[in-house]
């Protein structure tokens, strides 16, 4: 069989001249970023809050997302690691998260020396399974991350009529780099947590280059997450704060060109989330009826971002295995891949390994030291990965009419390759 797809596939590129225009009114300026890691202000020559068209990209934030706090940093990455120290997290704490998710989401916790416990996901949304968050719920639990994957919005209401029962603080943080429109009852998702926050790298949905923001409609959190985004340790002296503990602050600040480039994005972002949603539809149509396919389910209530395009494949009933289909799919030129990601596999839960040679932090305690990253502890997410997904990476690509078409194509003589009803 030749090719369909005869030259590269166009990146996905949301950039245009408005961006263009707000870099360089930046670049002429000369003020790349006015912030200062001190306390009070300087006038004139900067702020401890960054410079003004920082400060305009939160205020246009809190705005669009009707939150009463952003903060914008360096990176997601950044932001993550902000969010889990705001929560006065101790080490040895036990912080609850996914393994289908960037790594970054799950090294944010061992960051401040807590311990990452991994629950399962469900089938469907590929999001973590309540039953199982639930299940890994100890009294050394002080917060559970949930990436919304993919762009399928978490059942966050019924998570927080469970933990009701629960009388304790546990602290809910949404990883909302694959859905920066994710909405429940009406309302954005970041807004039913007590931190949310995204990712504007290059391959998201709206991108400054690299480039984050947290969301909260909590003071205290915020205050919190100022501190350690900007040098906090030389800030809480002259702001007279008490609370300083995880006050180690860093050098997680936004420039000026990436936060203006960030405005001008932000402005595109509901039509560009409508662009791959689109490009989801037409998919799903056509190949909703393929022996073995299962399209993306949309639970009634939710919506979904599509950053990623999820197909599940059931090699039991073409008798041909998933990675067998990849191989042909990607001889045809389909951008397609297999699998996504078991993070409690990576060497560093394996070896138990992190900072320095000698377990920490799980040598903290001999309960630590016990917890279980072997494969098997998430055996839905291992199998998805191992023999079902295959990903079409909608934010990667333009996919013009005619690349969609070709794509359909390659299913198409794919299965006709192998015999399988369509």
């Amino acid at each position: 069989m030749k090719k369909i797809f005869n030259k590269p596939l166009k990146r996905y590129n949301s950039i245009g001249l408005e961006e263009m225009k707000a870099a360089n009114r930046v670049l002429k300026s000369g003020a790349l970023s006015p912030f200062l890691g001190s306390w009070p202000d300087i006038p004139n020559v900067g702020s401890f809050y960054g410079g003004k068209n920082v400060q305009l990209f939160e205020r246009n934030l809190e705005k669009f997302y009707k939150s009463k706090y952003a903060i914008t940093v360096n990176s997601w990455t950044s932001g993550l690691i902000a969010a889990v120290g705001a929560t006065n997290v101790e080490p040895g704490d036990e912080i609850i998260t996914s393994p289908w998710t960037m790594c970054a989401t799950v090294t944010s916790i061992i960051h401040w020396a807590a311990i990452p416990i991994f629950a399962d996901i469900e089938k469907d949304t590929f999001n973590l399974d309540i039953s199982s968050i639930l299940s890994k719920i100890t009294n050394k639990t002080k917060a559970i991350i949930i990436p919304e994957i993919f762009g399928h919005p978490f059942d966050i209401l019924s998570l927080k009529k469970s933990l009701k029962k629960i009388k304790r603080k546990i602290f809910l943080i949404c990883d909302n780099a694959q859905s920066p429109l994710g909405k429940l009852k009406n309302k954005y998702t970041c807004n039913h947590y007590d931190i949310g926050g995204f990712s504007y790298n290059y391959h998201k949905h709206i991108q400054t280059g690299e480039g984050g923001a947290l969301v909260t409609n909590n003071k205290k959190l915020a205050d919190r997450m100022y501190l350690i985004r900007n040098h906090g340790e030389a800030i809480v002296g002259p702001k007279n704060i008490k609370n300083i503990n995880n006050i180690i602050g860093y050098n997680f600040r936004m420039g000026e060109i990436e936060a203006a480039i960030g405005n001008s994005q932000l402005k595109k972002l509901v039509n560009l989330v409508k662009e791959r949603t689109s490009i989801a539809k037409f998919f799903s149509q056509e190949l909703k009826n393929f022996s073995g396919l299962t399209i993306p389910k949309i639970k009634k209530g939710f919506n979904h971002n599509f950053y990623v395009y999820a197909i599940k494949y059931n090699q039991d009933e073409t008798k041909i295995s998933r990675d067998k289909i990849v191989k042909k799919l990607q001889s045809l030129g389909a951008p397609v891949v297999p699998g996504y990601a078991n993070v409690h596999l990576y060497p560093m839960f394996q070896r138990k390994i992190a900072y320095g040679n000698k377990n920490f932090p799980w040598s903290i305690s001999k309960r630590s030291m016990k917890i279980n990253y072997k494969k098997g502890i998430c055996p839905v997410s291992e199998e998805l990965n191992d023999k079902v997904i295959i990903k079409i990476p909608i934010c990667d690509y333009q996919f013009d009419k005619n690349d969609q078409i070709k794509l359909i194509k390659c299913f198409h003589q794919t299965w006709e390759y192998f015999g399988f009803k369509k």
